[in-house]
Order: structure tokens, then sequence, then C-alpha cells
């Protein structure tokens, strides 16, 4: 490894002098802002357009085409369609202005990458522009399979938003009120709203940020948001009183469940607590561990040999990193227990109210699938993920490197293995194939659905 440390290890950048320092830090940074994206396009251009892609590309495509903007967005597992119009914009949004099937994934990649530049710019305070650490993140999160998998165009997708600008106002928020984070903080939780029922995860973290003191809101963002939300969703709620079965899925089985089911069935919470820890690690969903079958390899014998060995590398580094990530948990817990209550005074530092934040996550999404009338799957919990990374970030700075200038050659040796995970799932699990082409598939959707539905104005 002594080759590694002096020619990529970042961390003896201490043997340069400041600017050049500096300079071969922030190289990094965008080179690795880069890959990520490259690899991104990568996922897009392959995606196996099916379920919630074809409704969001129906419904986003009628509003282009044809002028007919859905008032609800996809169906839910339990409890109907997702309210308001949003997810229809977002699709048919990019076309009217370029009538292509990569305008509506161009924007949600631009959508995930300025939701990751929201929670860097978060880091890059809480940690005083330390620009190794907003490296680590940049591995954990930008180039994780877990968050380059969701490079499709479903609705979960465009989640990373909404957190990276929920973290980000409370953030500017979290000494005094102010009108515009106030705003943004209250529409983050809005645009959540239409997008994935996964919303209340933030409602109650803003309500336990607010509890603790570590959140100001200013009463006239808030109502501002409030009022611009409510009018965005009237067209549904006047759809709602008309057919009320929309709030609701045809399925009798699925009508039985309630508010309350996962917290009385007891397993959907302790499936969610496993999630939190797996986001923080590489156990990553069978999605993306079970589906690869290396059909592209020229002999059966090897195609065989390749998924057993694929499947025993993911199964051992899932359970290496689920260690990892269950011990900087609890190390991140023992950090701010004593601080979790109103009556613990005031917030201490910023790496403190950072945690509490982390906290409330925590807690919003144990409440949410107590309350939550289904089990939840990864995908449910997205919201959560880049939090979720949090813990995980502080043992590595505060434990592992103890945030000292030192080698940090395992980060390469992460990232390059992030990098070959990423391109066998890309090219061949349940959501991505070489076989496929995304804008075929969207075209040929198109030409025997949309333009046959209506005369295209």
């Amino acid at each position: 490894m002594a080759f590694v440390d002096r020619h990529l290890g970042f961390i003896n950048l201490s043997d340069m002098n400041p600017s050049k320092q500096s300079n071969a830090s922030a190289a990094l940074f965008w080179c690795g802002l880069l890959l990520g994206s490259v690899l991104a396009v990568w996922y897009a251009s392959q995606q196996v357009v099916q379920g919630d892609q074809i409704q969001m590309i129906h419904n986003g495509y009628m509003g282009a085409y044809h002028g007919v903007w859905q008032t609800v967005g996809n169906a839910a597992s339990v409890v109907g369609n997702v309210p308001g119009s949003l997810l229809a914009w977002l699709v048919g949004g990019p076309v009217l202005i370029w009538d292509s099937p990569y305008a509506p994934m161009a924007f949600l990649l631009l959508v995930r990458l300025i939701g990751f530049l929201l929670l860097d710019n978060v880091i890059r305070q809480v940690f005083d522009d330390r620009i190794q650490v907003r490296l680590i993140f940049l591995a954990l999160c930008w180039l994780n399979p877990w968050f380059l998998f969701d490079s499709l165009l479903y609705n979960p997708s465009y989640l990373i938003f909404c957190v990276g600008l929920h973290l980000w106002s409370a953030w500017r928020l979290r000494q005094s009120p102010a009108l515009l984070p106030s705003f943004l903080h209250v529409l983050s939780i809005g645009l959540a709203m239409q997008l994935h029922f996964s919303w209340p995860v933030l409602v109650i973290l803003s309500g336990y940020l607010f509890y603790r003191g570590a959140l100001r809101l200013n009463v006239w963002g808030v109502l501002l948001a409030t009022a611009l939300i409510g009018l965005s969703l009237f067209p549904y709620l006047q759809q709602v009183l008309a057919n009320p079965d929309i709030t609701r899925n045809a399925d009798p089985a699925a009508r039985e469940r309630y508010i309350g089911w996962g917290g009385v069935h007891v397993y959907p919470v302790l499936k969610a607590a496993i999630y939190w820890l797996r986001y923080g690690s590489w156990a990553f969903p069978s999605q993306l561990v079970n589906h690869t079958e290396f059909s592209w390899l020229p002999f059966v014998t090897l195609q065989w040999v390749s998924i057993i060995s694929w499947r025993v590398l993911l199964v051992l580094l899932a359970l290496f990193t689920m260690i990892i990530s269950l011990v900087a948990n609890i190390y991140a817990f023992k950090l701010i227990k004593s601080n979790l209550r109103r009556r613990d005074g005031p917030v201490k530092s910023a790496e403190h109210w950072l945690l509490l934040y982390v906290f409330g996550a925590w807690m919003a999404a144990m409440i949410s699938a107590a309350l939550a009338p289904i089990v939840f799957n990864y995908w449910h919990l997205t919201v959560i993920f880049p939090i979720a990374l949090i813990p995980v970030l502080f043992w590595l700075v505060k434990v592992f490197w103890r945030g000292a200038e030192k080698t940090i050659w395992p980060l390469w040796v992460a990232v390059a293995l992030m990098v070959m995970i990423n391109i066998v799932a890309l090219n061949d699990s349940r959501k991505f194939s070489w076989r496929v082409n995304y804008a075929e598939q969207v075209m040929i959707y198109i030409d025997q659905t949309i333009r046959q539905a209506l005369p295209i104005r």
C-alpha cells in the first residue's frame, strides 16, 4: 500500500503547501462528483421501464402532448394515489421544453445532484470545510450503489432533493427564525408529500427539532409555504370530493389495513430499524444482488462461477459493513444521548446539532413504520438514506481516522469496490440491463399508447 499512499493518498496532501493541497483536494472532489454523474447517466440509459416508470411516463406525456394533467400521482401499495400533479409535471414539464425521453431523466439527475450538494453544503459547514470529510461523504453517498440504484424515473428518486432541502433549511434555522429558510423548510415537506407517502418522516423530524429547540421557524414563512402547498393541492381535493376512492387501494385485503398496523404487528418497526443500519452499510437490496446472471460471459460454467462469487462477495461485504454501521450508530448515540431532550439545555455545537437531526430522523422512521399500514421495503424509507450515513461519517472521521492527517487508502479500496458493484448492477440486475435502451422503451410506449389516446395539440 506504500505506492497507493504515495501516489493516491490524498490525506498525505499535508506534504504539499496549502495552496496545492487545496487545489488537489478540490480536484478530487469534482472528479468524484463527475464519476458519480457518469455512473448515474449510465444507469439511467439502461433502466428497465416498468411499473412506476410507466405511470409517470403516461401522466407526464398525457399532460405534455394532450394537455391532460392528472391531479393524482402514482398508485401506492395500500393507501391509494399520491396526491397532486407534481409527478406529472416533473415528466411533462421537461418534455414541453425538449421533446425527448431524455428530458425528464436529465431533469431528475439534475435534481438529485442539487439534493446532494445541499447535503454537502451542511457537511462542509459542520466540519469546518474539511475537504477530507467532504470526500468521505461523497464516497458514502454519491458513489454508493444504494443511491445510484435509484437513478431511474420513479417517484422515490426525487426524494434526495427534498431531504437535502429539509436539512439545509433546518441548518439555517438552528439559531434564529428567518422567512426564506422557513418557507423552504415547509416547502420541502410539501414537495415530498406529492412525491411519496414517506413524507410524514420529515414532518415528525421537524416536530422533534422544534421541540428540542434546534429549529426556529418564522411564522410567515410557514404560512406562505402552507398556503402554496394547499393551493397546489386544490385540484386534488376537488377530485377527492368527487371520487373518494382515489384515496384507497382497490384491493379488499389492502383496505383491511389501518393506521397503526405496523406498530401492532411489531415486525414492520423492526424491519425499519434494520433498514436504517442497512442504509449505512453495503447490505444492498436483493434486486441488486440476486438478479445478476452474467449472461454476457461466454461459458455457462463461467457464468455460474461468477454468480456464486458475486453473491458471496456481497454477503461478506454486507456482514462486515453492517457491523461497522451498528458500531457507528452506537458511537453516535453515545455522543448525543445526554442532549436529546429540551430540558438538556441548548445544543452544544454544530456537530451535536447534526447528530440531533440524525436521531430525529431515526425516531421519525420508527414512528412512521409503526403508523404505516404496510411492511416497508427499501424504497419506502429512501428519504432517510443520506441521513443514515451520517453516523458512519462521524465514526470514520472521529474514530477510524481520528481526524488525523494520515493515509486513508481504505477509502480508495471502497471506491473501487463501489464502482465495480455499480457497473455490474447497471448492466445486469432486476431494474437495469445492458440488453435494453431506456429511450427506445419510452418511444415504443408513447407510440402505442400516448399518441393513440387523443389528437396531439
